[in-house]
């Protein structure tokens, strides 16, 4: 398929068709629940926190900026970015986890993935249009949700994905830039989040190479570590250090163009959108440093686990009496796995559903 063709006809409109896509997925219920959703910090703890919405809307934008730049296609990667995460679970890539283990340990090998499920949201799960299932998105479009983060080849995915989509071939540059736009997002606003939260302090990674140079930039224009607008401009210094570096290393691989490219770079040969090996270490450094003193601090592994018993009691609940599933998804019972069908209610639910739902149902006030 050509990289602005879609699977149904549609009629054009004024619309490019990546826009046309875009338009889409911001008017899905899909997208409105992300705001309900936890990125790090559960929703309800506090207004200031980062959502799936936030987060989503913080990568377009990072997106759009590096496609610019790099004479990319914008919209594409916009959209591309607005759609990554349709596919979480509530209380965040710990509820995936959870809902994975529930659906393997009840003999589903396929599992639960998340990259998976946000292509399963647009191409089955939304019902907008009569004659068939999902948005009706673009070539171009479902394979960068579906193969924006490397590996691209699943155990679950059949032959009709490989013939389809090219598993061995690396996705779109716009997608490749998506990718490292969610990288840039959620580690600058992480680190935000856990110094407004109390979990960490400058002090506690400063460390890192990245988090130094930073720093040190910050303070030279007089403003003291512990303040409100030394960490405003450490986050957006921050941002803009990575874009710019990514911009930087980028530019001299691009293959020539004057298009979109689906399917045309084999996944054997290296991504063409990277940053420069000594930024890429004190990256996956800094990344491990947030995992050890941030995602695994008592305060935040305290709520997680919460959200992960939420996830197993409703899932045991929902496999063991379907009369608690909504009409729509007993409807789905006639043609699909139970277990299925069970996994993508509670992939859609928000984090505050999902509270709800469990405390009706096992009767806690």
């Amino acid at each position: 398929m050509k990289c602005t063709e879609r699977f149904h006809p549609a009629i054009p409109d004024f619309r490019d068709p990546f826009a046309r896509d875009r338009d889409r997925v911001i008017h899905t219920s899909s997208f409105r629940r992300l705001e309900y959703k936890t990125q790090v910090f559960i929703n309800h703890e506090g207004d200031y926190f980062r959502t799936r919405l936030t987060h989503s809307l913080e990568v377009s934008q990072i997106a759009r900026a590096i496609a610019n730049a790099l004479d990319c296609h914008e919209t594409l990667a916009e959209t591309i970015a607005l759609a990554h995460d349709l596919g979480h679970t509530p209380f965040g890539h710990v509820g995936g986890d959870t809902l994975d283990r529930c659906l393997k340990d009840d003999g589903n090998k396929n599992g639960f993935e998340h990259n998976f499920q946000s292509f399963r949201v647009v191409t089955k799960l939304e019902k907008r249009y009569a004659p068939f299932d999902g948005l009706n998105l673009t070539f171009a479009t479902l394979e960068g949700i579906l193969k924006h983060s490397y590996p691209y080849r699943k155990p679950f995915l059949t032959e009709w994905y490989d013939e389809v989509f090219g598993l061995n071939y690396h996705p779109s540059l716009e997608a490749m830039i998506v990718d490292h736009a969610d990288e840039i997002a959620y580690i600058s606003h992480d680190i935000d989040d856990g110094i407004q939260y109390g979990l960490i302090r400058f002090e506690d990674i400063l460390e890192n190479e990245l988090v130094a140079y930073i720093d040190e930039k910050v303070r030279a224009e007089g403003l003291e570590r512990g303040t409100k607008l030394h960490r405003y401009r450490f986050v957006g210094m921050l941002i803009s250090h990575l874009v710019t570096e990514l911009i930087a290393s980028s530019r001299p691989n691009l293959p020539k163009y004057d298009t979109v490219l689906c399917r045309t770079i084999p996944a054997s040969e290296p991504v063409p959108i990277a940053f420069e090996k000594t930024l890429a270490t004190q990256i996956k450094r800094l990344k491990k440093m947030m995992f050890d003193k941030l995602y695994r601090h008592e305060r935040i592994v305290s709520k997680m686990h919460a959200g992960k018993e939420c996830i197993k009691k409703l899932y045991g609940a929902l496999t063991e009496d379907v009369d608690l599933l909504p009409k729509a998804y007993k409807v789905r019972l006639e043609r699909e796995k139970m277990e299925r069908v069970v996994a993508d209610f509670i992939a859609g639910m928000s984090d505050r559903y999902a509270l709800m739902r469990y405390r009706e149902i096992y009767g806690l006030e």
